[in-house]
């Protein structure tokens, strides 16, 4: 793994939230951007080499309308940059963590994603995010 590549934070209300962050922050929002197989919009800032990423469900019933419901607003998860997901995604198998999908999906932010169960990560949903090169 190379960086912390963002922490991801549920919200409620990305039109509430992105100014609240970018005061917070100091720094505009660079990117909004909807990820429909994941039926979440998603706004993107930058802090030094890392991002933060909100994240708003644009479905009732999606993962992140679930987590608020039952944990609220706040952490949702922390991403880590790595050059060859497949790889890191069967490294991390062997070592007997468990992978949320078997192959890795498109993301947000021109991202290859794949997430580990929190069960095997003292509670932490960790998500593995390689850099797509060209066009996806």
């Amino acid at each position: 793994m190379n960086k912390i590549e963002h922490i991801g934070i549920a919200v409620k209300d990305l039109s509430s939230s992105i100014p609240l962050y970018e005061l917070l922050l100091n720094t505009p929002c660079y990117k909004t951007e909807e990820v429909e197989t994941e039926k979440v919009r998603t706004a993107f800032f930058s802090v030094g080499d890392s991002k933060i990423e909100l994240l708003e469900s644009t479905d009732p019933s999606g993962v992140i309308a679930r987590y608020i419901d039952k944990k609220g607003e706040g952490v949702h998860h922390i991403a880590f940059a790595v050059e060859d997901i497949r790889a890191e995604m069967a490294r991390l198998q062997a070592a007997g963590f468990e992978l949320l999908s078997a192959e890795p999906k498109p993301g947000a932010d021109n991202k290859l994603v794949c997430f580990l169960h929190p069960k095997g990560t003292n509670g932490v949903l960790v998500e593995l995010c390689e850099e797509v090169k060209g066009e996806r």
